[in-house]
């Protein structure tokens, strides 16, 4: 039988393991946080690399008559390669991601424990609904727009940058046509210059997504509209809007994040939530605008969705943050296999 001092040694002792195991696992998850942004960087960086070579390939494919055989089977090499190490270090990145995520459970469980332990090594209570500073704001901010620099980065690279070395690759293939084929050669022409036709309706589709001129020139709704028009005839998606009270401008930062919020929508909408149609009502009446988006997708954890960000996308969390630093209201009403719905609101003033 146990006495009550050797009772309170034990729990002393308990504690002390704790608070130790506190220390290490906070050690550890850095750690980790470093090794799954290295890990991130590098799935980028081979993705990269294995559509750059996929499409070398292709190109290589289109022209069999002409490039060596020996060429051929190098890009088949080189692209098998790079979707094996683009493969390995998705699992790698996944199962760092799963570690992460039971380091972090585990160590909520140890600081609740010590926190009610009254241990002298316990973690400082964290704050309940602390106000941001001004400084963790700009923090915010800086991240959201590295975020976004890199996602464009990857959107250039993998869009026009991209689509401008297959032109060269088939200029070079023409050039060396023109005399030994010259019928062959005008073919070929005739591909390069349907290739620059396309490459030119995805630049000005780029240029669409990256900053559409009309958002300053004549506002947000119709901008909206015609980019509605543009996204329904490039998808199977079948967008409308609608609009109560009188259209007005709005000042530019309201009427870029009503703008950016409405487009990454319909790209969730789209990529994560295979949706056939989304509806877009705009109240402008009063001194607030509010928007409500409906889409007819698989729906998501909320929860979940707002506690997370994607570091290539602009996430429901960001888009919560960036409505809450001027002075609106984000809401997300939603369930796996139902849809997904989310109204926010922002002055207008």
């Amino acid at each position: 039988m146990t006495n009550g001092n050797g009772g309170s040694q034990s729990f002393e002792q308990f504690l002390e393991r704790c608070s130790e195991d506190y220390k290490r696992t906070q050690r550890e998850l850095k750690e980790i946080d470093l090794l799954i942004q290295q890990t991130s960087d590098e799935v980028e960086r081979m993705s990269r690399r294995n559509t750059h070579a996929t499409n070398q390939l292709r190109q290589a494919e289109s022209s069999l008559e002409t490039v060596p055989r020996k060429d051929l089977k190098e890009a088949y090499s080189v692209v098998l390669d790079t979707q094996q190490r683009v493969f390995t270090m998705r699992g790698q990145l996944e199962k760092l991601q799963s570690d992460q995520k039971n380091m972090a459970r585990y160590l909520d469980i140890l600081r609740s424990v010590l926190e009610h332990g009254d241990h002298p090594g316990r973690p400082e209570p964290r704050k309940q609904e602390e106000e941001p500073t001004a400084q963790a704001s700009v923090v915010r901010i800086i991240e959201a727009q590295e975020r976004e620099r890199r996602r464009l980065s990857r959107q250039m690279h993998d869009g026009p940058a991209q689509s401008l070395t297959n032109l060269i690759l088939q200029a070079e293939i023409c050039e060396r046509l023109m005399e030994s084929d010259p019928d062959r050669a005008r073919v070929e022409l005739t591909n390069l210059k349907n290739s620059v036709a396309g490459t030119f309706q995805k630049v000005k589709g780029f240029i669409l997504n990256l900053r559409p001129m009309m958002l300053d020139d004549l506002g947000l709704v119709p901008t909206l509209r015609r980019y509605l028009d543009s996204y329904s005839d490039n998808t199977d998606i079948v967008t409308d809007l609608s609009v109560a009270g009188k259209e007005r401008r709005m000042p530019s930062h309201s009427e870029v994040t009503t703008f950016r919020i409405i487009q990454e929508l319909l790209n969730n909408a789209r990529e994560e939530s295979h949706a056939g149609s989304a509806h877009i009502d705009m109240d402008m009446r009063g001194d607030r605008v509010e928007v409500v988006f409906e889409d007819d997708g698989d729906g998501l954890d909320v929860t979940d969705a707002l506690t997370s960000d994607d570091a290539e996308r602009l996430g429901l969390a960001t888009m919560r943050e960036r409505v809450d630093m001027l002075g609106g209201e984000f809401h997300v009403d939603s369930e796996l296999g139902r849809g997904t719905k989310v109204t926010f609101s922002l002055p207008t003033s």
